[in-house]
């Protein structure tokens, strides 16, 4: 009888635990709206991917590597490609049009946004970067860095509905409850 309740109770302990450390992964979601960012894309993406001269090279759709992501990995995730975007494609690209400037400008600040609200998951080292994640990130970088850096920051570009949709599959409003 005693080992019986010993045993309920370890057991329920250790469901309280992984309940806990479940709802501190969640903490580390960030609740967002994404409508206006998807919509500033949609009216520049076409004019955007005009530009491309590489139609058969990705740098993140067909890579599969958004896809692959584990729940756990979320959080790592988004942090580096939200740095990827925000220090390395938004900072490479040119853009001479000022419409189109001010969407991806739109854009960015959004980004930025996004980095300050996971800010606290670092500082409390709830924002673990697993090996698959860290995998995951450096295929992106290393699909980059073989294109020259404009054709690499238009062509990641082009690509950013597919961030975007992964951001909001992944940061859904109801994700963080």
């Amino acid at each position: 009888m005693k080992a019986q309740r010993v045993s309920l109770l370890l057991v329920a302990a250790v469901l309280l635990l992984c309940s806990v450390h479940a709802r501190g992964l969640r903490r580390c979601l960030v609740s967002m709206d994404m409508r206006h960012v998807v919509e500033s894309f949609q009216e520049i993406k076409k004019a955007i991917q005009a530009k491309d001269t590489f139609q058969n090279v990705t740098i993140l759709s067909t890579s599969e590597t958004l896809h692959r992501i584990k729940p756990l990995d979320v959080c790592c995730v988004t942090k580096n490609l939200l740095a990827f975007y925000v220090d390395k494609v938004f900072k490479d690209h040119q853009e001479l049009n000022p419409q189109i400037l001010r969407k991806l400008s739109s854009i960015a600040n959004f980004f930025l946004y996004m980095q300050k609200a996971l800010q606290p998951c670092q500082e409390q080292r709830q924002c673990h970067c697993r090996e698959e994640a860290t995998n995951a990130t450096r295929i992106i970088h290393d699909n980059y860095d073989q294109l020259e850096v404009r054709s690499a920051a238009i062509k990641s570009l082009g690509e950013l509905d597919v961030f975007l949709a992964w951001l909001d599959k992944n940061h859904q409003e109801n994700s963080a409850a």
